[in-house]
């Protein structure tokens, strides 16, 4: 796969899949922006996703996302973290696609469990069950995914940095 000179990078998968960890990597390698979704609705709502959750509900959340997806993705040269949720939306999906290399960050439940573990900025897994919660959300989310991915990324070995150059390697960028 070889990417032309507009392209952009889109990391998609679930949460603690190590999205903005690898995108911070990516970007610094390849001396691009690095941007992360959620992060820039807060930025610009000056309110936690926490709170939008709270207040707007998933679904106003959602379209915040949708807008911040339109917006971001009609950049260029950037690395984008999405939220777990973004492919839920099939107008995400399709300005993903065809916007840029979109790389799904597959991660198991187990591991994903490990990694958020801790993580109270987390709506969806502020329930008494996070490990069932992220069992349903990534079978629902799997193979939107894997419909929206160039490339599929197995995060269960390596660090955050190898895979970074494992995908730019996979990319042919260098």
């Amino acid at each position: 796969m070889r990417l032309g000179a507009c392209a952009n990078i889109f990391l998609v998968g679930p949460m603690g899949a190590g999205k903005t960890t690898i995108g911070r990597h990516l970007a610094e390698i390849l001396s691009w922006p690095f941007v992360d979704s959620d992060h820039e609705i807060e930025l610009r709502t000056g309110a936690s996703i926490p709170w939008i959750f709270d207040v707007e509900g998933e679904e106003g959340f959602r379209k915040r996302e949708e807008q911040m997806i339109a917006e971001l993705t009609n950049r260029r040269h950037i690395v984008l973290a999405t939220g777990g949720g973004a492919v839920l939306r099939q107008i995400n999906r399709q300005n993903l696609h065809q916007r840029g290399v979109v790389v799904y960050l597959e991660t198991p439940v187990s591991m994903q469990l490990e990694r958020t573990a801790h993580d109270k900025n987390r709506p969806l897994l502020q329930t008494a069950d996070p490990l069932t919660k992220l069992a349903e959300l990534l079978k629902i989310r799997d193979p939107l995914y894997r419909e929206v991915a160039h490339l599929i990324v197995p995060t269960t070995s390596g660090c955050a940095k190898d895979l970074a150059y494992s995908i730019i390697q996979k990319l042919n960028f260098i």
